[in-house]
């Protein structure tokens, strides 16, 4: 077991000093972009304002044979594009590829002082975190950095998902983590072909209920449930308590915009700060549900402005409010006034000055 009082010395010889706590910039969604595709390249400038992260996928949904094009337009992006403070990842081919080393050399070494996060796929234990650790720190050293690369682990199988705690407490380069609900899917040998959400098979249904005949009264109230609701609240356990953060995956159906708001925000409801967008459609749904709701933040405002050292229990509107809810107001506003410093929209909305400028804050 490693030494406690090493873990925040660098891995490498003249590797940056491991973070010690994760920054939380607007995170409302990680919009993933093919940029093995010359238009998509072109419009990176005009849509980096609209999103919080722009992701470089090289996994994925991109074809064998345009793998080393996603990359090179990735470095091209993090080389020649001003994406203001809008953060850029990547997420690099799975450790059993073998694009993967070619990836993450070329990534670190040419544009290592623009990419915050490297998000690493089908991640299975700490072990994969330990490899990929060591690794950036090796490669951090090379290419003369000052900041270290975040690590987001996507759990996409049965192990990764039993290993999740020790997932994330491997590391302090751990940014993160979400689920890949496809892979996970099959790998858990679940009766699903969708990508993330509900299944209308998964459901629960009503005692029966006699129709005074002798019979029962038909059809019996029925509820669609949440497959991914315990997987998910358990990443957010893990994530929280290491101070990292948890974010829901791909919503697959990109028609089916009310399934994916409802599922976005159940994830919002069980703590996670973000969702992945897959299409342009997808941005709006990830903005409005990730940003709490202006009558929640007036209502949190006034909690705050009432009680402004969280002591003693009070009588507002009714309700009773004391250090807990104080806290929980706390976290309302402080994501409003981050996301207001990111959206003018939002920062008049909550009546909350806007600066421009999306500025950390601690995970």
């Amino acid at each position: 077991m490693r030494n406690p009082r090493d873990f925040f010395k660098p891995l490498a010889i003249d590797a940056p000093e491991p973070a010690r706590g994760i920054p939380f910039k607007p995170s409302r969604m990680i919009h993933f972009m093919d940029f093995s595709n010359p238009k998509m390249v072109d419009k990176t400038p005009d849509l980096a304002p609209k999103v919080d992260i722009l992701l470089g996928n090289l996994e994925d949904a991109v074809p064998l044979d345009k793998k080393e094009a996603a990359r090179e337009g990735l470095i091209r992006v993090g080389r020649e594009m001003d994406l203001g403070d809008t953060a850029l990842w990547t997420r690099v081919n799975e450790l059993a590829s073998p694009y993967f080393l070619d990836d993450i050399t070329r990534i670190v070494g040419e544009i290592g002082h623009k990419i915050e996060v490297v998000m690493v796929p089908k991640i299975e234990g700490p072990w994969d975190i330990h490899y990929v650790d060591r690794l950036l720190a090796q490669l951090e050293a090379k290419a003369g950095l000052e900041r270290p690369i975040l690590v987001h682990a996507v759990l996409e199988t049965h192990l990764g998902v039993a290993n999740l705690e020790e997932i994330a407490a491997a590391s302090p380069r751990i940014q993160g983590m979400s689920f890949g609900p496809a892979d996970l899917a099959a790998s858990r040998r679940m009766k699903t072909t969708r990508v993330g959400g509900g299944h209308p098979g998964y459901r629960t249904i009503a005692d029966p209920e006699p129709d005074g005949a002798g019979g029962f009264i038909s059809p019996r109230p029925s509820y669609q449930q949440d497959p991914w609701h315990y997987s998910i609240a358990r990443m957010v356990d893990a994530c929280t308590a290491v101070g990292a953060l948890p974010f829901y995956g791909p919503y697959g159906d990109i028609s089916d915009e009310e399934g994916c708001e409802t599922q976005f925000r159940a994830a919002f409801l069980l703590g996670c700060v973000g969702a992945w967008s897959l299409h342009p459609a997808q941005i709006a749904i990830a903005k409005r549900v990730f940003s709490p709701d202006p009558k929640e933040v007036a209502f949190a405002k006034k909690v705050i402005s009432a009680i402004p050292d969280g002591r003693g229990v009070h009588m507002i509107d009714g309700k009773m409010q004391d250090d807990a809810t104080w806290k929980q107001c706390k976290v309302m506003v402080g994501l409003a006034e981050m996301l207001a410093r990111k959206d003018p929209e939002l920062a008049e909305t909550y009546g909350l000055p806007g600066a421009g400028g999306g500025e950390a804050m601690a995970a």
